[in-house]
């Protein structure tokens, strides 16, 4: 289909891209990388009356270490997050699509969205990211596990821009990254990520992020409990993968059952700790 008309601008300034958006009002919509919102709009879903496209606005993009944290730029697409240093997060925008969907798509673009299908917002809450946010009234950090409101519903406000992520190093963690889809260019029916550090076999911490189990992001607290300071034994990790469907309500769609997602989630659970304990 044909999207509805729209006027576009893009501004060479943050605090430009930001005029436009309170001068737009409420039906003004943020563009990036354009692959979550473009097909809302050629399905009438979406109708934003003006598009503010931040491709020309500078200082948005990039990987670089700063005092024991990354800092990536909101227009940072997948594909340099899969060839950065990141770890965990650099995994994870690997599997992302397919190559032109990684070549265009950003990870501020896919944390501002919402979607909880998405595979970045539960990396962000294992990874215990914060964004910063820019609007008309000055800058502030929200914390990933703050950001995600409800389905397709963020803590970003009507006339902000999400500019940058604040990435904590998880330096002597190990990380896996586990997920279950028909083809491997389709979204999860369920993801699982997680980060373990461990001391002499025993697990120190345990972070499980679960994606496409609910509305929002997730993380398995559950689990993490089961297993944090036991033994790191197959068999702690087998009981602790039995919980990580605790408390998540997963919709059933044309894909799979809520019940065969929590399936999914147990048996994701038990393969990306593995991989963690293994070194990531």
């Amino acid at each position: 289909m044909i999207p509805a008309a729209f006027d576009y601008t893009a501004p060479e300034s943050l605090d430009a891209a930001i005029a436009a958006l309170v001068d737009g009002g409420e039906d003004a919509k943020l563009i990036a990388g354009g692959h979550s919102l473009i097909p809302l709009m050629k399905l009438r879903l979406a109708a934003p009356s003006l598009l503010v496209d931040l491709r020309k606005v500078p200082g948005l993009h990039g990987v670089e270490r700063q005092n024991g944290e990354w800092r990536v730029g909101a227009l940072t697409t997948h594909t340099a997050l899969e060839s950065s240093e990141l770890g965990l997060v650099s995994a994870v925008a690997g599997t992302i699509a397919d190559m032109q969907v990684r070549n265009r798509g950003t990870i501020g673009g896919s944390l501002a969205h919402g979607d909880a299908a998405s595979d970045l917002p539960a990396t962000m809450l294992v990874c215990e990211a914060e964004v910063t946010l820019q609007g008309p009234d000055g800058q502030r950090s929200v914390a990933a596990a703050d950001l995600f409101k409800g389905y397709m519903t963020t803590e970003v406000g009507e006339h902000e821009v999400l500019t940058e992520i604040r990435i904590p190093a998880l330096e002597g963690w190990g990380y896996g990254h586990q997920k279950f889809n028909r083809r491997s260019e389709d979204w999860a029916m369920v993801g699982v990520c997680a980060v373990v550090k461990a001391s002499d076999g025993v697990c120190e911490d345990v972070r499980i992020g679960l994606t496409h189990m609910g509305s929002v992001p997730l993380r398995a607290t559950a689990a993490e409990e089961a297993l944090r300071g036991k033994e790191l034994s197959t068999e702690n990790i087998a009981a602790a993968a039995e919980q990580a469907a605790e408390g998540t309500r997963p919709p059933t769609d044309l894909n799979a059952s809520a019940e065969y997602k929590e399936h999914l989630a147990r048996v994701l659970t038990r393969r990306a700790i593995a991989d963690a304990v293994g070194g990531g």
